[in-house]
């Protein structure tokens, strides 16, 4: 790969647009592993092709455009991904079987260091974490691709309805048409399930609330857990497509599928602007922990609506840069 105006200061230049780049891939395609590749597929592009780069837009807005095509090219497929809610209806535990699906029909977690540029602005951090919430990237998914966009970078990235016209080659008032359509789209999903409520930082209610948690899930006390879940609280297991609602199928579903979850340690993490635990499992045979699932928590009116655990974790755990092993002294965690 030759070009004869890239230097160490374009790499630079070009690389302090990976995160945010990152962040918008991956509201456009739910999945962590393409955003990831997308980007670096427009940092390839806009490096060899930097010299016909003439200046006009910044050099942010164009890498945004050609992020923008990358996207739009690998999901001109009409790929959709999904939550296990989003397909079907809730299991109940008599019925329990875990039946698992492609990796691509899934919605996938994303550590947020990963994909949220640091800022000095509370209210720009609370809403970039707020458009990467699982609820809000599930609604994203019913798109069409452009309103996506258009959604994206009006409402969450606060461009001008000019920008993103210039942006996708189209008019103002086509801009300002699919922003109408998309938010109609997602006002429709209103009040389908409990709105999440964690504060930026966390309060002081909400680290109580996952103190209580942690002590009960690795205690497997599942009087104190039921007494953390919201009534109409959901458990979500993908890659398989069962899902759980309510306190009682959840506690059923842990003591007796799961049952072999207790004793289990849990480390924090942060996923998609949420609490979230890298869940590792008594290991048996090599001794100490292994990796089971990384769990992302929804939290609304002092406790927990949404309790999702991705149990890929040879892709999981490495993206988040966590061990594939704890020693039994590690008990507390990191």
């Amino acid at each position: 790969m030759t070009n004869g105006t890239a230097t160490p200061e374009l790499d630079a230049a070009l690389e302090k647009h990976r995160v945010e780049l990152t962040g918008y891939c991956y509201r456009m395609l739910g999945s962590s592993f393409e955003a990831e590749d997308a980007v670096q597929d427009t940092l390839v592009r806009a490096w060899r092709s930097y010299d016909k780069f003439e200046g006009r837009s910044s050099l942010r807005s164009w890498l945004y455009r050609i992020a923008t095509n990358v996207c739009l090219d690998m999901l001109s497929a009409g790929s959709k991904r999904a939550r296990p809610m989003d397909l079907t209806e809730a299991t109940p535990l008599a019925r329990a079987a875990l039946s698992p699906r492609p990796d691509h029909t899934w919605l996938e977690p994303m550590p947020d260091a990963r994909m949220l540029p640091t800022t000095d602005d509370p209210a720009e951090a609370a809403v970039a974490k707020e458009s990467v919430r699982l609820a809000f990237m599930a609604a994203l998914q019913r798109l069409p691709p452009k309103q996506r966009a258009v959604l994206i970078l009006r409402e969450v990235l606060a461009w001008r309805a000019s920008e993103v016209a210039e942006l996708l080659g189209t008019t103002v008032a086509s801009v300002n048409s699919a922003l109408q359509r998309a938010r109609a789209t997602l006002a429709e999903r209103d009040g389908e399930e409990p709105a999440g409520e964690v504060s930026d930082p966390l309060d002081e209610e909400q680290r109580k609330l996952l103190d209580r948690y942690v002590a009960a899930f690795e205690g497997y006390d599942m009087t104190a857990l039921t007494a953390l879940l919201h009534e109409d609280a959901v458990m979500t297991m993908p890659p398989f497509d069962l899902w759980l609602a309510g306190p009682a199928d959840i506690t059923g579903f842990m003591t007796t599928i799961g049952a072999s979850c207790a004793g289990s340690r849990l480390v924090p993490v942060r996923a998609n602007g949420l609490p979230a635990f890298a869940h590792y499992k008594p290991d048996p045979e090599a001794g100490g922990f292994s990796p089971w699932a990384v769990q992302v928590l929804e939290i609304s009116a002092g406790r927990i609506t949404g309790f999702h655990c991705f149990l890929d974790t040879a892709r999981w755990f490495p993206l988040f840069g966590l061990p594939l092993h704890l020693e039994a002294e590690a008990d507390q965690g990191e």
